[in-house]
């Protein structure tokens, strides 16, 4: 039996369609298991809930029963468009123009799945069942959203049912400037903090009867400010923190307010952890403080910094980058999270996928040449990986 080939910028306009905006599938995942089960892919769907969050359908895929399995984990939900207005062409149905396919999700992150999903069709194709291992996808509808019902308990699914992952490609759009310019072989971690400093509220003319909070909450966001984390590594910037709001809420001229509130942003290296950068704010509260009780704070942690040091996997997926485009790529760390802070608990993870600089933007899109050039830089690796090159 023939097998199908797929045409990568055919997927993505069919993946475009979908108006998956998180956490709606919009049948996103039926298009994928249409295309990979006559490939002889297991689908496997993966619905999950939670209290306090929206449902999330996810998918499962895989070809082969054997290890090693190479993985590659994606997302099928997409940001909202905003103002449809402000768009040259509708988000949610695609249009090619001027060599460039436009559409909500086409650089982040449907045409790079299409673009596995059509690697993977020709090597299927091509060796079919003497693939040594096993080809997966790990797709989740929930990478846009809290993250709650997607990767992390796809991965749980994962073990719990004897599925192991060997080596992981994520498709986030990592190149900055031209197809194959950026590897991501880890990410910062980051983390949250709300800071409130209760007072007590008085007329700004008596202000021994009141008690201004925003002079403590400023000694504690200079403190902060002020403070170097470190110098950055090899392969990490320094850690930074930023300040991204301060509120009184005070619109009266002549009240000192009763409270005064600040968030915050720290984006860490693998020198610090979480809970190591918590316990530095919480000495600074304290500091501030002087055991008043007047300082609450808030503290959520996004992600843990990782490294997949540099070596075999991201070595096997450079010398892809540069057999197909020419591109000798920077191995960063730089940007924000991703799912592959959940992965790298598993299994070795480096991402890479298309041009970012148009992603969660009006008129979102990705060069059609660059599509077909993934898909081809996909097709390398895994024939690289199980040795058919």
């Amino acid at each position: 039996m023939t097998l199908p080939v797929h045409d990568p910028v055919a997927l993505s306009k069919a993946l475009i369609r979908r108006p998956s905006v998180t956490p709606a599938d919009e049948g996103a995942l039926g298009v994928l298991e249409e295309h990979l089960v006559p490939l002889g892919f297991t689908c496997q769907r993966l619905p999950f809930t939670e209290d306090g969050t929206p449902d999330v359908d996810n998918l499962y895929a895989r070809f082969g029963e054997e290890c090693p399995n190479l993985c590659f984990a994606g997302h099928t939900d997409v940001v909202p468009p905003g103002d449809l207005a402000d768009w040259t062409s509708d988000p949610f149905q695609p249009e090619i123009r001027d060599g460039r396919l436009y559409g909500r999700g086409a650089a982040d992150m449907k045409c790079a799945i299409a673009a596995f999903v059509a690697a993977a069709s020709r090597l299927v194709a091509a060796f079919g069942d003497k693939i040594p291992g096993s080809i997966s996808l790990l797709i989740t509808g929930d990478e846009e959203g809290p993250a709650i019902n997607g990767t992390v308990k796809m991965l749980d699914w994962l073990r719990a049912n004897g599925e192991a992952l060997d080596a992981c490609v994520v498709g986030e759009p990592t190149n900055i400037n031209v197809l194959g310019d950026m590897i991501k072989i880890g990410r910062r971690g980051s983390m949250n903090a709300t800071v409130t400093v209760h007072g007590t509220q008085g007329h700004v003319a008596y202000p021994a009867l009141a008690d201004n909070p925003v002079p403590r909450l400023l000694r504690f966001l200079k403190i902060v400010d002020d403070h170097i984390f470190d110098a950055g590594t090899n392969h990490f910037p320094p850690t930074n923190l930023e300040i991204t709001t301060i509120d009184v809420g005070n619109a009266t001229t002549n009240l000192i307010p009763a409270r005064a509130t600040a968030r915050l942003n720290i984006r860490f290296n693998d020198q610090h952890s979480g809970s190591s950068l918590s316990e530095y704010l919480e000495t600074v509260r304290a500091q501030v403080d002087g055991n008043t009780g007047a300082i609450d704070m808030d503290i959520s942690i996004s992600g843990e910094a990782f490294l997949t040091p540099p070596g075999d996997l991201s070595d096997l997926v450079a010398n892809a980058v540069t057999a197909v485009s020419g591109e000798t790529p920077e191995l960063s760390t730089t940007g924000g999270t991703s799912d592959a802070r959940f992965i790298k608990d598993h299994c070795p993870v480096v991402e890479l996928g298309l041009i970012n600089a148009t992603a969660h933007k009006v008129d979102e899109n990705a060069r059609v040449d660059d599509i077909y050039a993934l898909a081809e830089i996909y097709e390398r690796v895994l024939a690289d990986y199980f040795g058919l090159a």
